[in-house]
């Protein structure tokens, strides 16, 4: 499997795991996590999910597979259309608007679509050896599901559009500018994680769920959002995205040309 399940009283783990490519993001999470989460919001004694990646990957998800040349492609804007729906319930949205709280524990890189899933958790507890990146604007791309907006109400916007221009974000520095709640050892990045989720989940369940959904739709990323699968749609069409993603492929400096 994908993803991990494993529940610990009062506690849910969700680890992404496909160790071999650096927990690489692919369909088949976004159904297990889906399918998770459905099961755990069913299940009145999970009172808080903690996610994280498999640690034999180094990496706590090193973002979409860009060895796969159907990776950021698009057969047509008729076939996009049938597919907003499908992207409207990304589970990037899924997770942002889950009622149970959401801790990311990140274990090492956080890279495209798997930093944009580690900020969309509620709280995050940071290695010492974490750092997260937004490589999809030097792809051709963009940060899709409202991913700055997103961004921008943990660290500014500033801070947001430095990242967004391909700029990586240690652990040390994402704790101070608080992106990261929490900086830990590496070797105690799982047993903290733990810890906070253990005071999580001893919380009144009524009132944490309530408490989050207060501060969720009083910084509703939704219209933003929506609007990035379209943006996301036009430049996944254009030629600098596809000569960016054939340059990563045969390791060479791409040549934009703006078209």
């Amino acid at each position: 499997m994908p993803v991990l399940f494993e529940k610990k009283d009062h506690v849910a783990i969700l680890t992404l795991s496909r160790p071999e490519a650096r927990n690489a993001w692919g369909d088949d999470y976004n159904q297990a996590l889906r399918a998770h989460l459905a099961e755990i919001e069913a299940d009145s004694a999970i009172r808080c999910v903690v996610l994280t990646g498999d640690p034999a990957g180094n990496a706590f998800s090193a973002g979409a597979n860009m060895k796969n040349p159907k990776t950021h492609t698009l057969s047509s804007v008729a076939d996009f259309i049938e597919t907003v729906p499908r992207r409207r319930n990304h589970i990037i949205n899924v997770i942002a608007d889950f009622p149970k709280p959401v801790l990311a524990a990140v274990n090492g890189y956080a890279v495209g679509i798997g930093c944009i899933v580690s900020y969309c958790c509620d709280l995050i507890i940071a290695s010492d050896k974490a750092e997260w990146r937004l490589p999809q604007v030097g792809l051709g791309i963009l940060p899709a599901h409202g991913g700055l907006a997103r961004l921008a109400q943990w660290i500014g916007r500033g801070l947001a559009m430095r990242m967004a221009m391909g700029f990586p974000l240690p652990a040390a520095e994402a704790h101070r500018i608080g992106l990261a709640q929490w900086l830990v050892p590496h070797e105690t990045l799982m047993e903290e994680a733990m810890r906070i989720a253990a005071h999580i989940a001893a919380l009144p369940p009524l009132a944490a769920r309530m408490a989050k959904e207060s501060l969720v739709m009083s910084m509703d990323a939704g219209p933003a959002a929506h609007a990035d699968v379209y943006r996301f749609m036009a430049l996944e069409l254009t030629e600098d995205k596809e000569e960016a993603h054939r340059a990563w492929r045969e390791k060479r400096k791409p040549r934009f040309t703006g078209r």
